[in-house]
């Protein structure tokens, strides 16, 4: 079958590999779309991933063309969403429930061969059945969508705050779209790329800006999400919670990214400096939203590209242009 892969330290290419076989408890499925994320160029870059080379593409969905022995709970023809999270169920943090810090850490697209690939293989306890309304095309959506939901969970968001969202990329947009969900009073969103600012205009913010200066609110506010990973974002976010308010970092940084903190002010005015990581206990729920129409996928996939153009796939996202860009292997 045909396949990206990470050879090694900058360097993806397409090319033909051995057909995925699923073991007892496994299910191969057709991939229909996989989505590009951070993660992706982070492991581009030598990070994350613990070997290369790799076939990346932890965003997938799919149709289900085989079954392993003891696989009861799906069948030939079903569409699946996959959940990338391989968890190894025995380390303390598996067992109290944390498996996303799990000592042994791995998922689908970073650790395994993942979905940018016309096959995949993956665990059934990881599948989740889409209806029939759903189309998979767009069901790449869900793994990040259930990554949002995981920030949600640990932003336990009060009715009636005020939030900022630093970054409208996909995930600054998911999240501008839960917080209207989860009751927010107000959403204010920074990007430095007027045409994402659009975007998140058009999904209905409440204000959008270059800098946060333009705002003019020195009072901050109550939830402030950095969804870009960017180290002048972040530390320029920090010094915008309110008094009380919390600072969730949702993008992912390089492992070389610093930012300053002043103990004294968050000692002084209870400020909450939190983090979100992948997906815990929220895919399930993701996957029941995006069914729900929680996404339009029209705006969020922006480009869909066959498998073949995947390197240009990744230096067009590497360059930020479009939102969530797309590979259809069969497309």
């Amino acid at each position: 079958m045909k396949a990206a892969i990470v050879e090694s330290v900058g360097k993806v290419s397409l090319t033909t590999v051995p057909d995925p076989e699923p073991g007892p408890r496994d299910v191969v499925v057709k991939v229909a779309s996989c989505g590009l994320c951070g993660t992706d160029l982070h492991i581009l870059q030598g990070e994350f991933a613990p070997t290369l080379p790799i076939v990346p593409g932890h965003e997938f969905a799919g149709e289900v063309v085989a079954t392993g022995a003891r696989v009861t709970e799906v069948a030939v023809g079903d569409k699946v969403a996959v959940d990338p999270s391989l968890h190894c169920h025995e380390c303390r943090y598996c067992r109290s429930g944390r498996g996303n810090l799990c000592d042994n850490w791995a998922a689908i697209g970073v650790t395994t061969a993942g979905g940018a690939a016309e096959y995949a293989v993956a665990p059934v306890a990881n599948c989740v059945r889409l209806p029939e309304h759903v189309d998979v095309r767009d069901a790449a959506l869900i793994e990040p969508l259930s990554c949002a939901v995981r920030g949600y969970d640990v932003l336990r968001g009060n009715l009636g705050s005020e939030v900022l969202i630093y970054g409208s990329g996909t995930m600054g947009l998911m999240m501008l779209e839960l917080a209207k969900r989860t009751g927010a009073a107000r959403v204010d969103v920074l990007d430095v790329n007027p045409d994402r600012l659009a975007t998140a205009d058009l999904l209905g913010c409440s204000a959008t800006a270059a800098r946060a200066e333009e705002f003019d609110r020195p009072g901050g506010w109550d939830v402030v999400v950095d969804a870009t990973g960017n180290a002048q974002a972040i530390q320029d976010g920090l010094g915008r919670v309110a008094k009380g308010g919390t600072f969730l970092q949702f993008g992912v940084s390089d492992y070389a990214t610093t930012a300053v903190i002043e103990p004294y002010r968050i000692y002084n005015q209870e400020i909450t400096i939190t983090g979100s990581m992948a997906v815990l206990h929220s895919y399930e729920r993701a996957a029941a939203l995006f069914a729900s129409g929680v996404l339009d996928p029209s705006v969020f996939i922006s480009d869909r590209l066959p498998l073949e153009q995947y390197p240009e796939a990744m230096e067009r996202f590497r360059a930020g242009e479009g939102r969530k860009i797309v590979v259809e292997p069969w497309g």
